[in-house]
């Protein structure tokens, strides 16, 4: 059943298209030539959208909090807010531009329960969003992220009137694909590589979401990156396949992309504007009442700083080199460090015993994959194992990653799913052994354990071992309800039992916040008298929302 065009959907939104540009990342960035083939359109993508999300739920928490609920208008506001000022790259400014262009309309036109309303509403925002990203580029080419906004506009324009916002939307969706697919003919690095516009795949994906938080039908096709010719084994420097491996750029083009947020009045942006325009190239200004983020591809970097001061104030300055580094490094680097994410404190005490940099989550609150970069920055290593610990921030730790290593440093992501995996990893971390002996180890490592956790059901609901009730003590083996019991001991002793009887060398045994006292011996003796030959070790985590950890090697 279609849903309306209001706060919740805007919400779902954001929710959908992280997910989609999460799965897409790296298919969109291996496509990435243009404007620069630096690998990190999909990455840029994803972080824009990142910021947008928790702009969203922070509008959603602040209601909350007052006892209100927010309106369409302060959603949609806030997920426009939140990508611009988490914008990355020339793909993340425009999609921030074109968000504004969305809420100028939408946030005029809030009341859009009336199903037609809510489809001509859409359909002027979609127009005005393509109109908005024109004017945000200072030297506007077809065959880019930009035609497919126009492509995306025009099909929804002959959708209105046909039914309602979610009808829209899809064809929206539609326009955009068929748009995507012809980027190949008009913008030459795009033939020759063999592969559609980047920007324009990342656009595909945030309309496929929007249509699916309207309709509620969720679609996972993934987004169709290249043209209908297959990819030449040697396009030089503009092949997609060579672009992502080797970051390589036109070596006649800039060498420093800068961007930054900028306070600043309208007439002191357009005189930016001019003098950006004459220092390099892609010059993106994105925003307005008083809040711009500027982009722009340079030789200059100091210059192009400077011109953002004399506009007004600039804050959150980035400038990186296209040769894959930034243009500020940190001293004294060590040769390799490990950054894991825990969800308490026991196990962040654990990891930095180790030698290991925690990134500590709070309880319902998962780290952003800002934090992620910035805890691998704060690890001053030229090697990093990242381990996210949970299956949830794989693409966070992916998008983390991917930022990390265009400011060179060199980042393994090690495929934990559970603070016991992680546990396992670090056992077998060895700093003084090669790099990449290292991943495979920690890999291994974590991929030999089994793992689970207890939890408690807050809500009657269907699981994989059947309905449980509010209250229920649930067993969770490898993710799944596997157990559903009463009692904490004994239906931690189940679990066990079922992990065991494949084999085990190893329990680990990590105690939360709210686990009993003596949860831990009586686990320990019986373990020691229903499996012979099985060690058992015991660390406090300290972890909310489960009470208990389970490992077993």
């Amino acid at each position: 059943m279609p849903n309306p065009l209001d706060a919740a959907a805007v919400r779902a939104w954001c929710g959908l298209a992280l997910e989609a540009l999460g799965r897409e990342r790296e298919r969109i960035d291996a496509i990435n030539v243009y404007p620069v083939a630096d690998g990190d359109t999909g990455t840029n993508l994803y972080l824009t959208l990142e910021s947008a999300a928790r702009a969203v739920e922070a509008a959603f928490d602040g209601h909350a909090s007052a006892g209100t609920a927010p309106g369409l208008a302060d959603a949609i506001g806030a997920m426009a807010h939140g990508a611009l000022i988490g914008a990355r790259g020339n793909s993340g400014t425009i999609v921030a531009q074109l968000l504004r262009g969305m809420t100028e309309v939408l946030a005029a036109d809030a009341a859009t329960a009336d199903a037609g309303r809510a489809a001509e509403a859409l359909r002027r925002a979609l127009r005005r969003a393509a109109a908005s990203t024109y004017e945000a580029v200072a030297h506007p080419v077809e065959g880019t992220v930009l035609t497919v906004a126009t492509a995306a506009a025009d099909a929804a324009e002959r959708a209105a009137g046909t039914g309602g916002a979610a009808e829209v939307a899809r064809a929206a969706h539609e326009g955009a694909r068929s748009a995507l697919r012809a980027t190949p003919g008009q913008l030459a690095v795009l033939g020759r590589a063999g592969v559609v516009d980047a920007g324009g795949c990342g656009l595909v994906a945030l309309l496929g979401a929007l249509a699916d938080a309207l309709s509620g039908e969720t679609s996972v096709t993934p987004v169709a990156v290249r043209a209908d010719a297959p990819l030449p084994e040697a396009a030089g420097c503009e092949a997609a396949t060579l672009a992502a491996a080797d970051g390589c750029h036109n070596p006649d083009g800039p060498a420093f992309e800068v961007i930054y947020l900028l306070e600043a009045g309208d007439d002191a942006v357009a005189r930016l504007r001019t003098r950006l325009d004459g220092l390099g190239d892609s010059l993106v200004v994105v925003g307005g009442d008083g809040l711009w983020n500027v982009h722009v591809h340079v030789d200059d970097a100091g210059a192009a700083v400077e011109a953002g001061i004399e506009a007004g104030r600039p804050y959150r300055i980035r400038i990186t080199h296209f040769g894959g580094a930034t243009r500020v490094k940190e001293p004294a680097m060590a040769a390799r460090a490990v950054v894991a994410v825990v969800p308490g404190a026991g196990l962040a005490g654990l990891c930095s015993e180790v030698g290991a940099t925690p990134v500590a989550v709070r309880p319902g609150e998962p780290p952003a994959s800002g934090e992620l970069v910035q805890a691998i920055r704060q690890a001053h290593a030229r090697e990093v194992m990242l381990l996210p610990n949970d299956p949830e921030l794989r693409h966070t730790a992916a998008a983390a990653a991917e930022q990390a290593r265009t400011e060179g440093v060199r980042v393994a992501l090690i495929p934990t799913r559970s603070a016991v995996q992680g546990i396992a990893a670090l056992a077998v971390h060895e700093p003084g052994r090669s790099f990449d002996e290292d991943v495979v180890a920690m890999t291994s490592a974590a991929g030999a354990t089994r793992y689970a956790e207890l939890a408690v059901a807050e809500r009657q609901s269907w699981t994989m071992a059947g309905v449980c009730q509010a209250g229920d003590v649930l067993g969770l083996i490898d993710g799944d309800v596997a157990v559903i019991g009463s009692d904490l001991t004994a239906t931690a002793t189940t679990v066990l039992d079922r992990m065991l009887s494949a084999g085990g060398e190893m329990v680990t045994l990590v105690l939360g916040a709210q686990a009993p006292p003596s949860l831990a011996e009586r686990l320990e003796r019986h373990v020691h008298e229903r499996h012979l030959a099985v060690d058992t070790v015991v660390y406090d985590g300290g972890q909310h929302g489960a009470p208990l950890l389970i490992g077993v090697e």
